[in-house]
């Protein structure tokens, strides 16, 4: 039987560590809703090309995290508003239970094993 109870624990806790995560890399724009990198800061010009270029590449290295992190964030927030409607649980495909091993390794799972590509 599908323990609600211990999968939104799951989730809220996944949900935490991933805004931990966005947070520690960038913002989120209060206009679009979407989570930006944000540069390191720095109290002076770079002194020369590679300390500029060091920047540039942290920046992007958090923009690449934060593009692979944010949908996953929404698919927990999606989980989250969805776990107590009849229909969590099940796979959105063929409407059948979700496997319980799929779940305990995903919660937000939204397909079953067979449509796992979908």
């Amino acid at each position: 039987m599908l323990d609600k109870k211990k999968i939104k624990e799951k989730l809220e806790m996944e949900r935490d560590t991933l805004l931990g995560e966005l947070r520690d890399m960038g913002k989120l724009n209060s206009e679009t809703g979407e989570w930006e990198a944000t540069p390191e800061e720095t109290d002076h010009p770079e002194p020369d090309q590679n300390d500029a270029a060091d920047r540039f590449e942290d920046f992007e290295s958090k923009s690449s995290m934060i593009r692979s992190l944010e949908p996953r964030l929404q698919n927990i927030l999606k989980a989250l508003k969805d776990i107590n409607k009849e229909s969590f649980g099940r796979c959105v495909v063929c409407k059948k239970n979700i496997e319980m091993d799929r779940l305990e390794a995903n919660p937000a799972a939204r397909t079953c094993k067979k449509h796992l590509e979908n």
